[in-house]
């Protein structure tokens, strides 16, 4: 593959991930959605097809890895770093470019949620916004410690769950029917794993929406939760080193 081919087919699968599965999110929160309060399961099921599409639909142009913990674990795994920075190039910009997309496609359930008090909760400007959920990651209970590892946790089994289907990999493992497989573990992990921070289990899909929540020109907003972003940051990209240690250990 070439580095024209990884960025491009990583900046189109990223920013597919995040239009389905920031989109999810904003169809159970806003105001004005037809989807509004359908729920948990809602939210996982959509992630995890927004996974099975986006990987899909990029898999021939760079492998989808559409996450820096995969790609980092995969160049753990291969001993290999000379495309890393390409990898999480586009996938930065992918999702930079998915947040904004779905911005575009919910402007008036934005737009009405954040003029009713009731539905905002007369959010103060200082504090998390309203709709920060829609774009990024936060915890229920703010404890550093447990925020980081169910983070690291979560990826640990989604990065392995890569590595030992064979996506990118075509002589082991299940080749191309782990895309469906690994869809299917994001919709685990989320079940499973994801009430105490909402699963980021990846940082870019945290970090790239975050940055535009703090750049539109969204009314009392609110901040974007700098003081945790950190987490689903560093969380993942220890969890997708420590899978890929695992996989070298037992699976090479």
């Amino acid at each position: 593959m070439s580095s024209s081919d990884i960025f491009l087919g990583e900046t189109i699968g990223t920013a597919v991930l995040i239009l389905l599965g920031g989109g999810v999110c904003a169809a159970v929160t806003l105001k004005g959605s037809k989807a509004r309060n359908a729920g948990w399961l809602a939210i996982t099921f959509g992630w995890g097809f927004a996974v099975m599409t986006a990987v899909y639909m990029t898999a021939s142009l760079s492998g989808a890895h559409l996450n820096p913990a995969v790609t980092v674990g995969i160049a753990i795994k291969d001993g290999e770093w000379g495309d890393v920075p390409v990898y999480i190039a586009g996938q930065m910009l992918g999702a930079m470019i998915g947040a904004v997309l779905v911005w575009v496609a919910y402007y008036g359930q934005f737009q009405a949620h954040l003029a009713d008090p009731e539905a905002s909760g007369k959010k103060p400007i200082e504090g998390p916004g309203p709709v920060l959920g829609v774009f990024s990651t936060g915890p229920e209970i703010r404890n550093t410690w447990q925020n980081l590892a169910t983070e690291i946790i979560g990826t640990v089994v989604l990065v392995l769950a890569v590595l030992t289907q064979g996506l990118n990999d075509s002589g082991k493992g299940l080749g191309v029917i782990g895309a469906l497989i690994t869809a299917f573990v994001v919709v685990s992990i989320g079940l499973s794993l994801g009430g105490p921070t909402g699963y980021a289990i990846n940082p870019a899909r945290d970090l790239g929406p975050r940055i535009v929540h703090a750049l539109l020109p969204l009314p009392h907003k609110g901040t974007s939760d700098w003081s945790y972003a950190w987490i689903p940051v560093a969380g993942p990209l220890i969890g997708g080193a420590i899978a890929a240690g695992i996989y070298n250990i037992a699976f090479a």
